[in-house]
């Protein structure tokens, strides 16, 4: 998951309150961490996308894939 992915996952997941969730929201498994910190310290998108989805009780099915460009044919 390219960071693009990632803005795009969180647009259409959370809608406008995705940017507030990656500059406010500490989360426990990135070391307390917002997800815009772990971007910078190198965490990678999906591992921060993951820690979203757990903090905010994303249901599986709406996980994968989100953000994610279609697959080439």
């Amino acid at each position: 998951m390219r960071t693009s992915e990632l803005q795009t996952a969180l647009s259409e997941e959370f809608g406008s309150l995705g940017s507030v969730l990656m500059t406010d929201l500490s989360l426990g498994s990135l070391g307390g961490r917002t997800g815009a910190e772990a971007l910078a310290a190198g965490v990678s998108a999906r591992e921060i996308w993951r820690a979203l989805c757990d903090a905010k009780d994303v249901p599986a099915e709406r996980r994968h894939g989100r953000g994610l460009r279609e697959p080439q044919r």
